[in-house]
């Protein structure tokens, strides 16, 4: 699909049309290993500002976690999560440690079937409840695992259409609750702007050369509206992500939106009480302090 025609903006290609043929040299199996070392290590600065997650994780991931852990309450099972493609793993450990923040008892599993990220993901320091694999989604339906929220991020524009099919169809038999595949959408000012901001930064990495040609191989939401499965919804989200999404069948959005809002009511009664009750304090040191005056 042709994007419209806009003003010319100045060393942005022309991007009216998908590059998936446009490589990426940290994919090559002999690329420099140093250098790929560095990729890995600036992705969590990349990542923290470019990709987006807060807000997907407060839209899409904690809805689901908050499903996810009304059903396991009983139990006290903890929510689980898989990242596949996870890379160096730096957007699981973030995602890890929102979803403890928020209070969900939460494992998550990264998953990269190239030994080089594995061998980078898996030599980071260790995080309870954290589990790195050398493997495909494929390999994890074949084992018969399952998790409450399943997720990528910038994955999907590396696939060919039948990888594509291959991974949204694994979501579905991995994810009991849902499933959110984020990458770049192509546009050219987020060309322009990653192209200047990460022009002073990262020397000796991939990541200005392959974040560019990611962008030139990356999806509208028209065109990957066009490619997935029946059954997932695919969504724009600001400022320049595309989301893929497909809900379990029986899962009530409205109740985990619901469930968070409990708990956010709960935590500003708590604030208000706290408050009251400080205040209580300082009055009764105030009427102790005038008594002791006179």
């Amino acid at each position: 699909m042709k994007l419209p025609r806009k003003p010319w903006i100045p060393g942005v290609p022309d991007l009216s049309v998908r590059r998936p043929e446009v490589p990426e040299r940290m994919d090559s199996p002999d690329c420099d290993l140093a250098a790929l070392h560095r990729t890995y290590a600036g992705f969590r600065a990349v990542n923290t500002v470019v990709a987006g997650w807060q807000l997907t994780y407060r839209t899409q991931v904690r809805p689901a976690l908050a499903q996810a852990a009304g059903r396991s309450r009983a139990s006290a099972a903890p929510v689980t999560l898989l990242d596949i493609g996870a890379g160096g793993g730096d957007v699981t450990r973030a995602l890890l440690h929102r979803a403890r923040r928020d209070g969900f008892s939460a494992r998550i599993t990264a998953v990269d079937p190239d030994a080089r990220a594995y061998a980078w993901a898996s030599g980071r320091r260790p995080v309870e409840g954290l589990e790195v694999l050398q493997a495909t989604s494929g390999d994890l339906v074949r084992e018969g695992r399952r998790f409450d929220v399943v997720l990528s991020n910038h994955l999907l524009h590396h696939l060919d259409p039948g990888q594509l099919d291959a991974v949204l169809a694994d979501s579905e038999v991995l994810a009991s609750v849902r499933a959110i595949h984020s990458d770049i959408r192509r546009a050219p000012a987020a060309y322009a702007l990653f192209s200047a901001g990460t022009l002073p930064f990262f020397p000796g990495s991939y990541i200005r050369h392959d974040g560019l040609a990611s962008i030139r191989r990356s999806y509208t939401p028209e065109e990957l509206a066009a490619a997935v499965r029946p059954g997932w919804r695919v969504q724009a989200q600001v400022p320049w992500r595309t989301l893929a999404v497909w809900d379990a069948e029986g899962w009530d959005a409205g109740a985990g939106e619901a469930g968070i809002r409990d708990e956010e009511d709960r935590e500003d009664e708590d604030r208000e009480a706290a408050v009251r009750d400080q205040g209580d304090r300082d009055a009764g040191v105030r009427d102790e302090g005038d008594r002791d005056a006179h």
